[in-house]
């Protein structure tokens, strides 16, 4: 009994011990797991405060790219903006680490001028409808319509992003077949600022337009932008003439590029009694002797010479391209009742009449030697104001809009040949005459290197009456599509990315610029 005693109580003993051991393995299975788990946990939190070191290292990479930008656009004097340009041209550099002793970070940076692209809060519908058929819209042309005055209908937007919500807008539409499968990605990281709403990578519409394959249409996002601005200044940097709000005086200061004056004070305030422009060609159709002139005037005119008889002989032999004033013409002047023959009267005798002066009584000589004798009075309002050349000659000193900027024209010097074609009067013949033109090399009359230290590529236009001296651009061309067009720019997106030793963008940054007035103001801003 004792025996089976002493073995029964040495198995529980032994039993005892085993659940012990069992016990302490399982604890130790336990506070390995637990260990592992914490030196995973500690090595991610390691890990993630790597990252964010490395990413808040490199945005402040990308911050100091983009303002090293800033400071290349403050450097730049030119009066014009061309991709021939330092500042068109990718900028790469190194900070320091600050952190890692001798260790340099890098970044990369390019800027895109808002000029080259359509500004949908100011462009008319016809050029909107355009647009739509260039990024692939259905070939029906009510519903391209359609679409376009709803874009018209929506505005303003703060966004080109904004688009969306336009009733028939498209994702392939609005950011091309390529960029659609990622659209959900990259709108995720729009985030607004103080100054309004930035815009992603990919939806911001300030994209390149050389940014998308050339076999896939571009979305609206790639040709269109919500900020393109320019100073309201001439060549010179002189403020323009707003010829809708100038008084008289400021109208003939108006010079052309040869310094000649183009309206005399009696041709300044027959203009000021007819204006009422939004567009530069409508210019060309101001009479010379206004409504309210003519009815001053009228009974002082007659065509008839001192006989009583009217000119039939004069009309039939009257010269009909340029001469000498009065050349084949009658000689007298007037009629018996103190009446101005307009078709006989020399320049100093049509002076005679209250409100005309010498300007305009040579512009009368001028139509009536080029086009022959008037019929009757009434034909004297025929006579026009300005001739091409003069049109052409004062186009750059110019406005029609009151403020100092103007919104939404497009840079000849920095378009792509797709948004040029586009525009009033254009087709891509024309659109590839002033690319070839702006990249051609400049001739060695041309003072386009003497504005800067810096070489500039290419004959970039320094003024618009430029474009008429292109043997593609008639006149035609030229008078429909100056409203639209520029030579400069002051608006641009600058996006500088921080970049590791593996040519990886790790953060950044993106902004759009005004700089029209003394300071560079940031309009809009988005980091990632």
């Amino acid at each position: 009994m004792t025996l089976f005693r002493t073995r029964g109580f040495r198995a529980f003993h032994e039993e005892q011990a085993g659940l012990s051991l069992v016990s302490t393995l399982w604890i130790l299975t336990i506070l390995s797991v637990l260990a592992a788990q914490l030196l995973y946990s500690i090595h991610i939190e390691q890990r993630t405060q790597r990252n964010f070191l490395d990413r808040a290292k490199f945005h402040y990479a990308a911050r100091a790219g983009f303002e090293w930008t800033l400071a290349v656009v403050r450097a730049d004097q030119t009066p014009f903006d061309s991709l021939g340009e330092t500042w068109a041209e990718p900028i790469q550099g190194q900070v320091e680490d600050g952190i890692q002793v001798g260790n340099f970070l890098n970044y990369s940076v390019t800027i895109t001028d808002e000029a080259s692209k359509v500004n949908i809060n100011t462009v008319d519908v016809d050029l909107i409808n355009n647009l739509l058929m260039q990024v692939g819209t259905t070939s029906d042309e009510a519903f391209v319509q359609e679409l376009a005055n709803r874009i018209v209908e929506g505005r303003p937007y703060r966004t080109v992003r904004d688009l969306a919500r336009v009733e028939g807008m498209t994702s392939e539409l609005l950011y091309g077949a390529q960029q659609t499968g990622t659209f959900a990605q990259n709108s995720a990281s729009v985030q607004p600022t103080a100054t309004g709403t930035a815009e992603g990578p990919s939806t911001a519409g300030f994209s390149s337009p050389q940014a998308t394959s050339a076999d896939t249409p571009p979305g609206l996002v790639d040709l269109t932008t919500i900020y393109s601005v320019d100073a309201s200044t001439d060549p010179d940097g002189e403020p323009l003439v707003d010829v809708n709000t100038a008084d008289a005086n400021e109208l003939t200061q108006i010079n052309t590029q040869q310094n000649q004056s183009v309206f005399s004070q009696a041709e300044a305030e027959s203009l000021i009694q007819q204006r009422d422009f939004d567009r530069f060609a409508s210019l060309l159709d101001v009479q010379a002797v206004s409504d309210e002139l003519f009815n001053n005037i009228q009974d002082q005119l007659t065509t008839e010479d001192a006989g009583g008889e009217t000119n039939e002989e004069e009309e039939t032999n009257a010269p009909e391209g340029n001469g000498p004033p009065g050349q084949g013409q009658a000689q007298q002047p007037q009629g018996e009742s103190g009446q101005v023959n307009i078709n006989t009267a020399d320049v100093e005798t049509l002076q005679s009449l209250q409100g005309v002066d010498e300007g305009i009584a040579e512009r009368i000589v001028d139509h009536r030697d080029s086009q022959g004798l008037f019929q009757n009075i009434d034909a004297i309002k025929d006579v026009k104001m300005l001739t091409q050349q003069e049109f052409i000659g004062i186009i750059d000193k110019i406005t029609l809009k009151e403020g100092d900027i103007r919104e939404g024209l497009i840079n000849i010097n920095t378009a792509p040949p797709e948004i040029l074609a586009l525009l009033p009067g254009m087709d891509p013949q024309k659109a590839q005459a002033i690319v070839e033109r702006r990249e051609e090399d400049a001739p060695d009359t041309s003072q386009v290197q003497s504005f800067t230290e810096e070489e500039i590529k290419g004959n970039p236009f320094t003024r618009i009456s430029e474009l008429s001296q292109l043997e593609d651009i008639n006149f035609e061309t030229f008078r429909e599509v100056v409203d639209s067009v520029t030579y400069r720019s002051h608006g641009y997106r600058i996006e500088a990315n921080g970049v590791d030793t593996a040519n990886r963008v790790i953060s950044t940054c993106v902004g759009v610029i005004d700089r029209t007035g003394d300071q560079i103001i940031v309009k809009y801003w988005l980091q990632d």
